[in-house]
């Protein structure tokens, strides 16, 4: 047996990328050759998935599943686009947004749920190993209801429920369930196309609500206006805004001449029961994540030892 030292550990570190007891373990497995334990960490996909975790994964899919009375939406980032066409990377995502569906949206949860013999975690270090591109389970989130339906909308769909922007809609009715999926499916496209910030207004974030009032009153006070008028002026406003932001009150996509909340109580006459949105999750891919931006040129003077 070969005496695993501190510097092979730390050459073969250098060399691939991967993390210092991977190494030493690569090293022990394979008597201390140098290219077998490279091999053995690139078999293992460790080493491209040590190599590729610092990189920026703001490109990717999500994911929708719906099951009945259940739904769930899960974001699967990679580096750039051109993975999401991948035939790999897509049954990746599926295949989480079904984990997601079985076990919950908690990301550690789902990363340590076993898919066959393998965990997700380790389907997606062996994707990352394949692709040669960092991914990432970025988020998920669920919706159930104990009577009625989940619906989804992908939009801009690469595959069966797998595209740029997802939406659920959960939907509480002891109605026609066809009559009810339907229902969901318009509602989820009018999410995804009017981005409401919540079902109401006692939904809506109070620091947002709060700056909103703040700056309808400041551009009034600036036109000079007094106080009192301001108040209502500003009453008048949030009401507008709630019109823009609160689901329920926005114009119905499919027919703008009704409030979502009025097209949900007409459709209660063929679903055959009162409904109620339950909830709703819209993701838009990569929303929120800071891309990185490179210079090219200076790049390229660093890699030539000039500044």
């Amino acid at each position: 047996m070969a005496t695993i030292t501190a510097a092979m550990v730390k050459d073969l570190r250098e060399s691939t990328g991967a993390g210092m007891m991977d190494c030493k373990a690569a090293l022990t497995e394979n008597n201390g050759d140098m290219q077998a334990a490279q091999d053995w960490l690139r078999k293992k996909g460790i080493t491209k998935a040590a190599k590729k975790s610092g990189r920026v994964a703001a490109e990717g899919l999500i994911g929708a599943v719906t099951s009945g009375t259940k739904g769930v939406l899960v974001e699967v980032n990679s580096e750039t686009d051109f993975v999401a066409r991948n035939e790999q990377f897509q049954g990746l995502v599926k295949m989480i947004a079904q984990v997601a569906l079985h076990n919950g949206a908690d990301v550690e949860t789902i990363k340590a749920a076993k898919v066959g013999d393998v965990t997700v975690e380790t389907a997606i270090s062996d994707a990352i190993a394949t692709i040669g591109e960092n991914m990432t389970l970025r988020r998920a989130a669920a919706l159930e209801v104990s009577k009625g339906v989940v619906s989804s909308y992908v939009h801009n769909a690469v595959i069966d429920g797998a595209g740029k922007i997802g939406v659920i809609v959960a939907l509480e009715s002891a109605g026609k369930t066809n009559e009810l999926a339907i229902l969901g499916r318009q509602l989820a496209m009018h999410v995804a196309a009017a981005k409401p910030l919540a079902l109401d207004s006692t939904g809506l974030d109070p620091e947002t609500v709060k700056r909103e009032k703040d700056v309808l009153a400041d551009k009034y006070r600036q036109q000079g206006k007094p106080e009192n008028v301001i108040e209502k002026i500003v009453d008048s406003g949030l009401k507008t805004y709630f019109k823009e932001v609160c689901l329920l009150d926005q114009a119905f996509i499919h027919d703008s001449g009704k409030s979502v909340a009025q097209a949900v109580k007409e459709a209660e006459g063929k679903v055959g029961a009162p409904i109620k949105i339950a909830g709703f999750v819209n993701y838009a891919l990569g929303e929120g994540i800071g891309k990185q931006e490179s210079d090219f040129a200076a790049e390229v003077a660093a890699a030539s030892g000039k500044k």
